[in-house]
């Protein structure tokens, strides 16, 4: 049930005083729980705001404001016009996800502001207070004047009180989201990517982000000087930031604040300043977990382009299907199936696909009509090489192609450094791009999942077919590179995590990799890799491996784990140390664990008050067996069964770059 509260000013905690002398006035906004402070006033007519949690001074005063073209300064000489505040407190069901009822409760504060000379220009500033952190945006109403607008600088800063760890990647690169993390003192920053997450040196856990992301540039933040951080709107080729009509609507610059790093997991605010549904309950949309003709593809048992180690073949696809049906799984993705694939595809950033026409020896009706016979349904594949124009030609021919063979789900890739050779995926363009597409796919009944996207900033919130993408380094590198090292499977879900799904592919049981480059492999154990099916969550959970490879006792957790969750709880975590997460599942009354470590070995206890008191449980656990560490055994799982209750305490031992998986089967 859905509830709505918005009570009067005189129950919010807002304060009127005179703190800067008689001409200026400071607006205090309080979170409901008192947490959460922030503090906004106008300083020699330029709006600033600050944050504090508890007594702890987050965010000192900071600017605030715009500079639009011709150095036209949208930051000060203002005067508060109107004060307006509310409180909101409802509680919403998701159509999927890590939690299936999620409550949304602020406090709000709306400062009217307009400047003091004859255009008497109108900017409105709106905070919300949270109990797990706070938010901010600009809106700029339809003023008197018609012109069009060009931001040129958006001059929010983030003035943090103290320095503190900053976990990040660096912003305005080749690969996009895909590096590997860092961790250096925030005041040594340059420029990177959000969410930014930062441990303050007075032990509070930071993540700084945007929500509800529309027709407007996406964030990076550049240290300015000390630990002041600014947001950098990713530019237009011309260097424009934003260009709008007449008026325009920022994302929610958004904190979230934990005093512990699981804090900020069970952090909602990010879905929470996105709007509701918009597309109710599509019978399309549906969680599951699927097979692909894809790693074999990356490790280079098969090719993506024609010819003798063709992946995408009506062969392969059949065999595929029948695995897939054996299995007891109902969707299966295969890359490659159309017209245009070379070997140097991936260097030709204007690469001509096409999404209709089915590469040779394949056949796309042969292979959906077999797939129909088998209760398999195929996941389509898009993959653009960034090239949009020649994509969007297509794109309806592409879509309608699906919606006639019955597809229902479709992967849509964008490798590339820049869209069209042109865009950073990022800016203003490639956030109206991946919002169209979405839109777009909904006309076919297309659900989607992107690679090589935008970041997520909580769109799938009104738009439930967005399920899920990529934006980060992946299983794939594993594949072909260096390999991602142990600590950043522990970074991801404290980092690029918080903005939401993550299709990390994971599932590889064959941690060594016997077939394909010489001296790859998986920088962590089987166990760790069963382990993230419950600590890095996504609607849609790929079973990455070759069919081969899941023949090993270990894989009856992954045909047992679900990818839709009633609730979610860390149970312990530092950012990149160790992570224990526990999951219900939506359509039982079994719970299941995941912990993951980096290079370190650890030995954790697990309290189970999270079970239900009044029942008995069969703990059914994958572990690293005695001796299995990255370098050692590490595909060696120990499976053993042991009858639990709310009121024990397990023991686990993780192996370095281990982990362990449990389901707790209610009896």
């Amino acid at each position: 049930m859905i509830k709505n509260l918005i009570l009067p000013a005189l129950l919010l905690s807002i304060a009127v005083g005179n703190a800067q002398g008689k001409k200026a006035k400071s607006y205090e906004l309080t979170s409901p729980g008192g947490q959460n402070k922030i503090k906004f006033e106008l300083v020699d007519s330029a709006p600033k705001y600050a944050v504090t949690h508890g007594k702890t001074e987050v965010i000192s005063p900071s600017e605030m404001g715009f500079l639009f073209k011709n150095n036209d300064d949208f930051s000060r000489n203002f005067e508060i016009i109107k004060v307006e505040n509310s409180s909101f407190d409802a509680t919403w069901e998701q159509v999927w996800g890590e939690k299936k009822k999620i409550r949304n409760h602020y406090n709000q504060l709306v400062v009217k502001l307009q400047q003091k000379d004859k255009q008497k220009r109108q900017l409105e500033i709106q905070f919300r207070a949270f109990d797990d952190g706070v938010a901010f945006r600009y809106v700029y109403p339809k003023q008197i004047s018609k012109d069009s607008i060009f931001i040129m600088d958006e001059k929010t800063t983030f003035n943090l009180k103290e320095d503190g760890k900053a976990w990040w990647i660096p912003a305005y690169r080749e690969n996009r989201y895909e590096y590997l993390y860092k961790d250096s003192p925030v005041s040594t920053l340059d420029t990177v990517h959000t969410p930014l997450t930062i441990e303050s040196k007075s032990g509070l856990k930071l993540s700084f982000h945007e929500a509800n992301l529309i027709d407007y540039a996406s964030t990076t933040l550049v240290n300015t000087q000390g630990t002041q951080l600014k947001t950098d709107l990713v530019p237009w080729a011309d260097g424009v930031k934003v260009r709008v009509k007449d008026s325009f609507t920022s994302s929610w610059r958004t904190i979230q604040i934990g005093e512990t790093a699981g804090d900020l997991i069970d952090s909602y605010l990010i879905l929470n300043q996105n709007e509701p549904n918009k597309m109710g309950n599509p019978s399309y949309v549906k969680p599951y977990k699927y097979f692909g003709i894809w790693w074999a593809m990356h490790i280079g048992k098969y090719t993506f382009w024609e010819g003798e180690k063709q992946g995408a073949t009506t062969t392969h696809a059949k065999e595929y299907i029948d695995f897939t049906a054996k299995e007891g799984l109902h969707h299966l993705l295969i890359e490659g199936w159309n017209k245009g694939w070379t070997q140097q595809w991936y260097e030709n950033h204007m690469h001509m696909f096409s999404f209709t026409q089915s590469a040779d020896n394949f056949d796309l009706e042969k292979v959906v009509a077999y797939g129909k016979e088998k209760g398999v349904e195929l996941i389509g594949y898009h993959e653009t090489g960034s090239n949009l124009i020649n994509y969007m030609k297509q794109i309806d021919n592409g879509f309608a192609l699906y919606k006639k063979l019955g597809i229902h789900t479709v992967k849509i890739g964008h490798v590339g450094s820049k869209l069209n050779m042109k865009e950073w995926h990022h800016g203003q363009f490639g956030v109206n791009y991946f919002r169209y597409v979405l839109n777009k796919a909904a006309e076919y009944d297309l659900a989607v999942f992107y690679h090589e996207p935008i970041k997520d900033t909580g769109e799938r919130r009104t738009y439930p077919n967005m399920l899920a993408r990529e934006a980060a380094r992946g299983q794939e590198y594993n594949a072909w590179s260096e390999g991602n090292p142990p600590n950043h499977v522990v970074i991801l879900p404290f980092t690029r995590m918080l903005s939401g799904p993550m299709e990390y592919t994971p599932g590889v049981l064959d941690v060594e990799i016997k077939q394909g480059y010489p001296g790859k492999r998986v920088h962590g154990t089987t166990a760790q890799q069963l382990a993230m099916y419950v600590t890095f969550y996504s609607p849609i959970q790929m079973l990455a491996d070759l069919p081969e490879n899941y023949a090993v006792p270990a894989y009856q957790f992954l045909k047992d784990v679900p990818t839709d969750w009633a609730d979610t709880k860390v149970l312990n975590a530092e950012i990149g140390e160790y992570l224990t997460t526990v999951r219900k599942d939506q359509n039982s009354e079994d719970w299941y664990l995941g912990s993951m470590t980096n290079e370190k070995a650890r030995d954790l206890e697990i309290k189970l008050s999270f079970l239900d008191s009044k029942a008995t449980y069969e703990a059914q656990i994958y572990a690293d067996a005695e001796g299995t560490d990255e370098t050692h055994n590490p595909s060696a799982v120990a499976i053993s069964k042991k009858t639990v209750k709310a009121s024990d305490v397990l023991k686990l031992h993780l192996g370095g770059a281990g982990g362990t998986a449990i389901r707790f089967k209610k009896i």
